[in-house]
């Protein structure tokens, strides 16, 4: 049986993005595999479909040949917006009306890298309309915060990618967390975070893909919960490099890790408005390692 913890703690925590690598499914085959799992008893698990707003036109087409529990359920959409903020926009607001909300484009995902850049990108930004910035982990974090907070923004931080370089160091990941905690800045992550505890893992799945240590999405979602309970930057490090899944405890009444220690309730209020999700080309993936962890049935 799945703790109330477990639940609070996973429920709606990953936004699926087959289409990018290293999945890189056609979209049929990514709509195919969200709506099977829309359809699983998993689906407590999965929150929006990621899509690059470019797409929106091709999702569109596809609209008539979705499963009839899609149409009676409209899917919750996350659009990637490219460089021309106001023309990305303007491709969000056509789909909206020619799909009338069915499914629904209700956040969108951007790039800055200093706080005047995201003030131009966020100004464009209809009322009503979640948006996530994605921010470089050497830039000015206070400054930038400051900003999306200012515009009502979230913030998004990549934890991997398709070579070892792309994995940002734990103390770096803390640092992030601690400081979208102390700005009151909710946040997202995206990239690496396929397996629930850090541990050595291929970057792909292609023969011979390079390894290497990999952020866990447990570690990261449990670090945010307890830096919304006071704990310091180094101690969020120490709980992001942990590798021990039985470090974590996943109780009824209360998630904790060692000597942190959080109620459930406040775990799923925390994950609802802090802690919000993570972008993951796979959702079998985490599924099958929380249930070989026993995390989940």
């Amino acid at each position: 049986m799945t703790t109330r913890s477990a639940q609070a703690l996973l429920a709606g925590l990953v936004d699926y993005a087959g289409l990018f690598p290293p999945a890189s499914l056609t979209l049929p085959d990514a709509l195919a595999e969200y709506a099977r799992w829309q359809a699983s008893p998993q689906a407590w698990l999965v929150g929006r479909f990621v899509v690059p707003a470019s797409r929106l036109d091709e999702l569109g087409q596809a609209v008539p040949g979705l499963p009839a529990a899609a149409a009676a359920q409209p899917w919750r959409l996350s659009a990637l917006l490219g460089p021309d903020t106001r023309a990305e926009l303007a491709r969000v607001a056509a789909f909206g009306v020619a799909q009338a909300g069915r499914p629904l484009v209700d956040s969108v995902e951007l790039k800055a890298s200093s706080a005047d850049e995201a003030e131009a990108a966020l100004a464009l930004l209809p009322v009503g309309l979640t948006s996530y910035v994605e921010l470089p982990l050497a830039a000015d974090l206070p400054a930038l915060l400051a900003a999306l907070r200012g515009r009502g923004a979230r913030a998004k931080i990549r934890t991997g990618g398709l070579v070892p370089e792309a994995i940002p160091p734990a103390a770096d990941v803390a640092r992030f967390i601690a400081a979208c905690a102390r700005e009151g800045v909710p946040f997202k992550a995206t990239a690496g975070l396929h397996h629930p505890v850090r541990g050595e893992h291929a970057l792909t799945g292609a023969a011979g893909a390079p390894r290497a240590v990999l952020h866990g999405f447990l570690n990261l979602f449990a670090a945010a919960v307890f830096a919304r309970t006071g704990a310091s930057a180094a101690e969020l490090e120490s709980v992001l490099l942990e590798t021990d899944p039985a470090a974590f405890a996943l109780a009824d009444e209360a998630l904790g890790w060692r000597y942190l220690s959080a109620p459930a309730a406040s775990v799923a209020e925390w994950r609802a408005g802090f802690a919000t999700s993570f972008g993951s080309c796979s959702i079998a993936e985490p599924v099958a390692d929380l249930r070989a962890l026993g995390v989940i049935v």
